[in-house]
């Protein structure tokens, strides 16, 4: 049995695509038009009661939130590769990686763009500017976030930088432009960039 993923090319089902191409993993995609408010059907609420993408079914298994789905696919289908194993040392390393993506780049880069006014020492995701001094930090000594292996830390903190990069919602270091131009080149994130051209294509999306 295939693993499925709900999917649209226009939200976050996007990159747990090139989760997939890189674990190697069998996998469909069924679509769900967000224009049409189908996310909030009984049908996909039942699966996520949030209404959003991404969601992926794996037999009785159901993933939500794509850090989530990341640490899924990795621990179940590329353990010792795309993630290290329970007593690797660099576990807590790719722990952390991959959870400062959806807990401080995101909402920290929305709250520098819409100009939120907070308490840095009460917000998770601190200042901006030692956000993006924390990231630089973490790519500074290459090739990959745990150095010499990628990982699938890689595919969800990379994969938020290389989004925001892409739509020039964060202006890179010349330090984070070098990650992003290695995550690019790696086949499993052109094959995903293919399979989501693909999908807009055949839903007659722009972009």
């Amino acid at each position: 049995m295939s693993v499925v993923l709900y999917h649209h090319p226009y939200s976050r089902a996007a990159n747990v695509i090139w989760m997939l191409e890189e674990v190697g993993v069998d996998y469909e995609l069924a679509w769900v038009d967000l224009l049409a408010g189908q996310q909030k059907t009984p049908e996909l609420l039942a699966l996520n009661p949030m209404g959003k993408l991404p969601i992926l079914v794996d037999g009785d298994a159901v993933v939500t939130e794509s850090a989530a789905i990341g640490m899924y696919l990795a621990d179940r289908y590329a353990p010792g590769r795309l993630a290290p194993a329970l007593d690797d040392p660099r576990r807590g390393t790719y722990l952390r990686w991959i959870l400062f993506a959806p807990s401080v780049i995101e909402p920290g880069s929305s709250a520098h763009a819409s100009g939120w006014a907070y308490k840095p020492g009460s917000a998770g995701w601190g200042t901006y500017e030692a956000m993006l001094s924390t990231i630089d930090a973490a790519v500074g000594a290459g090739p990959w976030v745990l150095g010499e292996p990628f990982s699938m830390a890689d595919v969800i903190f990379g994969g938020t930088l290389r989004y925001m990069v892409q739509f020039k919602m964060l202006e890179p270091s010349p330090t984070v432009a070098a990650y992003v131009d290695r995550l690019n080149a790696r086949p499993a994130a052109q094959a995903s960039d293919a399979r989501n051209a693909a999908e807009r294509q055949a839903h007659g999306l722009g972009g």
